[in-house]
């Protein structure tokens, strides 16, 4: 995420830091390479004359000169002026309206809105307890409605029944006379997007809209789109008066210009960030976590949230109460890697962690992919039912059956087992806190141990 501007900012500190003081001539010079990384991380010119405008004023006047570290000083100014073009503070979703609440899904086809309907019906429904319906306006393009109809199967929400031939405004009065039937929280109205802003889309969502009289109206961007996710995004709110953005395939996205421009052009919040395909892939937009991404000073917290979500209190119970008992084998092993996998698999995972990108390329090259993980989950699914529950009959000549079904070298397979060795005393301490000491650490404190 924001890859290639972050190594360009994370560069120009890294200089910075090398020099005991700073002169006027060494910030102005940093200003100009920073100006640089903005522009070509394709963030919109008005931002980038404002952020470097704001920073100079900061960084040559008395808070630099009374600063015992100029260069973290500058650092610091930096990642305050990210996370004012960024919005400053996460704005939450609205929900202080009467049920049923109506969300209305706009944006240009391919951007992923079906895939966001689903995602934010998700989080509506476990993260805020909230009955969601979610219904697709979408006539136009093929299968859009069995799209949406079929997410909504996966997510466990219920979804409007499709009626061949029934047009947007009539879908959109039937699915709000079914919320108030049904006692439905929250609407989720996933509208046809083109493949440019014309004046016949804008009409039927200003219809859809007056008819629906949505509590928010969510921009749905590409984010690698880049500044034509800026620009769709403020024809878009001039045309329908749009009131919050979802930035899709943020995960993928290197430059992260639409991130910065956005609040600034639109004058509208950034409230989500789409981080992938799946449906509980979908984050509140954090400007603070998201300008220590791209300074390349992790989140953590978002990291704790992930697998927190994932978890299943269960499942924690179940293996507090072994861990009381001293239990722990490559069975349990096995359930934290298909959690890693869940939480988008290693490299995922990586991205999160402070300082991870100065040492990616070293971590590449010592094969810590997502590879990696399946290998260790084909070695334990390679054993008998005998050998995950005791791993301590595993001689030479069970490793080498081991390697030979996993398809991999003896040598992996000593190695999950003195990584597995090196958990069990981990979880073993653990266990001495007790199953509500181990409860409060959670998963957390799995992930660092790991």
């Amino acid at each position: 995420m924001y890859k290639s501007l972050s190594d360009r900012l994370t560069g120009i500190f890294d200089r910075l830091k090398g020099r005991g003081t700073l002169s006027e001539e060494d910030v102005n010079t940093a200003l100009r390479e920073i100006r640089i990384a903005l522009l070509e991380a394709d963030v919109a010119l008005p931002v980038v004359k404002e952020f470097i405008e704001q920073a100079k004023e900061k960084a040559i006047g008395q808070e630099l000169v009374k600063s015992i570290n100029p260069a973290q000083m500058v650092i610091k100014i930096v990642n305050d002026q990210l996370i004012h073009a960024l919005g400053n503070e996460p704005e939450a979703i609205n929900l202080n309206a009467p049920s049923p609440m109506v969300m209305l899904m706009v944006g240009l086809q391919g951007s992923g809105k079906t895939t966001t309907s689903a995602k934010l019906a998700k989080l509506l429904s476990t993260r805020f307890r909230k009955n969601v319906l979610l219904a697709s306006l979408d006539v136009y393009r093929p299968a859009a409605q069995l799209q949406l109809e079929t997410l909504a199967k996966q997510t466990d929400i219920p979804s409007l029944p499709i009626i061949d031939g029934e047009k947007p405004l009539a879908i959109t009065k039937r699915a709000i006379e079914t919320a108030k039937v049904q006692n439905i929280d929250v609407i989720i109205l996933d509208t046809a997007g083109r493949l440019h802003i014309d004046d016949e889309l804008m009409n039927e969502l200003k219809s859809i809209k007056t008819l629906s009289n949505p509590i928010e109206t969510f921009l749905v961007a590409d984010s690698l789109t880049g500044q034509d996710a800026v620009n769709i995004a403020k024809s878009f709110h001039d045309a329908i008066g749009v009131t919050s953005i979802v930035l899709t395939r943020a995960d993928g996205d290197g430059r992260g210009g639409a991130a910065l421009s956005m609040r600034h052009v639109t004058g509208c919040p950034i409230k989500f960030l789409g981080m992938g395909e799946r449906v509980d892939q979908l984050e509140i937009f954090d400007p603070h976590r998201v300008a220590s991404r791209i300074l390349d000073m992790g989140d953590i917290v978002a990291l704790v949230e992930r697998a927190a979500a994932l978890s299943e209190t269960q499942d924690q119970e179940k293996l507090a109460k072994k861990l009381e008992k001293g239990h722990f084998d490559l069975n349990d092993m096995a359930k934290q890697l298909e959690g890693m996998q869940k939480m988008g698999g290693l490299s995922s995972m990586l991205g999160f962690l402070p300082g991870i990108g100065k040492i990616k390329d070293k971590l590449d090259g010592a094969g810590l992919d997502d590879n990696l993980v399946r290998r260790q989950l084909g070695i334990i699914r390679s054993m008998t039912k005998q050998e995950r529950r005791a791993p301590n009959i595993l001689n030479g000549s069970r490793r080498k059956r081991i390697a030979l079904g996993s398809g991999v070298q003896v040598m992996e397979v000593n190695r999950l087992l003195k990584q597995f060795e090196q958990m069990q005393t981990m979880f073993k301490r653990m266990g001495k806190m007790g199953q509500k000491g181990f409860m409060r650490q959670g998963l957390g404190a799995m992930m660092r141990g790991m």
